[in-house]
């Protein structure tokens, strides 16, 4: 079986993920937007799939009515960078020009132009935050990944090597300064105990704002879509 179905007609696509550990079929429609996803367990014949994701059409279809859906990048469109808007205007042009509140964007393949832009920002100002706060402790980061993960905002192994998602360099630059603070951290403790936000504290006093913002406004910063 793909890693894709389509259902119905106007026709949905749902993205298949098999689970070893799963026990039963279960369907949810993403919070932030983006493709619904049907978990599979083991051994489950195509047939099986297929069936229980016609009789959940109707079901599918008001949830994603009720769900915003990303939006695309278009001349017009705003968009932040480092929690500040952006006016998008498209243009006969290689790379990408940012001005006050302005980016400019070749005509073709607006998108990946910015998303390319986007991680080359995100990882400069990471890099910097955390070499800042790794002096702070007397530790050193082996290496950063930028990803595009749903569920993290970063994360640390033993090793020291540290992934973030780039998504980060749209946030208002205290929110991404927060987290790199909060994955340096686990450099010294690799939980949340209170040793753990003790060393938060030390590097990022005041981090709980920073959170709370993640919180609050954390799904909008999926909203954007860059194909």
């Amino acid at each position: 079986m793909p890693d894709r179905l389509t259902v119905g007609d106007p026709p949905i696509t749902v993205e298949l993920r098999r689970a070893t550990r799963a026990r039963r079929l279960t369907l949810r429609v993403p919070s932030i937007g983006g493709d619904p996803v049907l978990t599979v367990p083991p051994r489950v014949r195509d047939a099986v799939v297929e069936d229980f994701l016609m009789e959940r059409e109707e079901w599918l279809r008001a949830a994603l009515s009720r769900t915003p859906q990303p939006a695309g990048i278009a001349d017009g469109t705003v968009l932040p960078v480092e929690g500040a808007p952006h006016v998008v205007s498209l243009a006969a042009r290689r790379g990408v020009a940012q001005g006050p509140g302005t980016l400019e964007l070749p005509r073709r393949a607006p998108g990946p132009a910015l998303a390319a832009w986007l991680k080359a920002r995100a990882r400069d100002r990471l890099a910097a935050r955390c070499d800042h706060h790794a002096a702070k402790l007397g530790r050193t980061v082996t290496r950063i990944t930028l990803r595009d993960p749903r569920s993290r905002w970063g994360s640390c192994t033993s090793e020291g090597n540290l992934m973030f998602s780039w998504r980060l360099i749209l946030a208002p630059p205290e929110v991404l300064d927060y987290v790199a603070a909060h994955e340096v951290a686990h450099l010294v403790e690799m939980n949340h105990s209170p040793a753990f936000w003790a060393i938060v504290e030390r590097l990022y006093p005041g981090w709980q704002v920073q959170r709370d913002w993640l919180r609050a406004e954390g799904a909008s910063l999926h909203g954007w879509r860059f194909d």
